[in-house]
């Protein structure tokens, strides 16, 4: 079994649970649900409608804040950036543009526009979508890709801590939460894509690509 996230081939079985199967990868410490059981597009849509995230919802903007307020430090005015994975209602974008940035959208379910991801990006942001990647490493590298040297990286996603209380964490049984990582995690992709990697809240990551000769 290859890891989805490293592509290490080092996995191992981790635990059975509610007929759902999963795996560990002894080098990055991901989590991941086995691929033969992750849910069809459609299924996924049909969750994700379920979903009730209004961007004027007071309460949902402040559980954004921990994303926004550390990313907005860093940001010189008037960037460039993306919101990766959006879905139908893009908060964190309207508050980021509320902040003095233009904020594209893309969304391969709400905002599929390909043209979005044919430009580069001074910031991504990528808030609880990288749990439900069904294959994080070339995810990940698309991000790198669109990501401009110097820029910010912004990932929000809960990270997993103790595997006694795995098989019932409520972020487990969602259905469309197919891996799940560890601070570990988010370090060795860091380091894999060369990327500064800081911790400002917990389940925020912020990742830093660095300027290079080259760039």
């Amino acid at each position: 079994m290859r890891c989805p996230v490293c592509n290490n081939e080092g996995c191992r079985a981790f635990l059975s649970v509610d007929d759902r199967d999963y795996w560990r990868c002894e080098a990055c410490l991901a989590t991941f649900l086995d691929p033969s059981q992750r849910p069809s597009g459609q299924d996924e849509l049909a969750q994700y409608r379920l979903h009730r995230n209004d961007p004027m919802d007071a309460a949902y903007r402040a559980f954004l804040d921990r994303a926004a307020s550390p990313l907005l430090e860093r940001l010189p005015p008037a960037r460039q950036g993306l919101d990766f994975g959006c879905g139908p209602g893009p908060a964190l974008a309207i508050m980021l543009r509320e902040a003095g940035h233009t904020v594209a959208l893309f969304d391969p379910f709400f905002y599929p526009d390909p043209a979005v991801l044919a430009n580069t990006y001074d910031f991504i942001t990528c808030t609880e979508v990288a749990e439900h990647f069904h294959r994080p490493a070339e995810e990940f590298s698309k991000l790198d890709a669109l990501l401009s040297p110097g820029g910010w990286l912004a990932l929000m996603t809960t990270l997993q801590h103790d595997d006694t209380k795995f098989a019932n964490w409520h972020y487990r049984r969602d259905p469309t939460h197919v891996v799940f990582y560890r601070e570990a995690t988010l370090r060795y992709l860091a380091a894999q894509h060369g990327w500064h990697c800081e911790l400002p809240f917990q389940n925020v990551a912020l990742m830093h690509k660095p300027v290079t000769e080259s760039s």
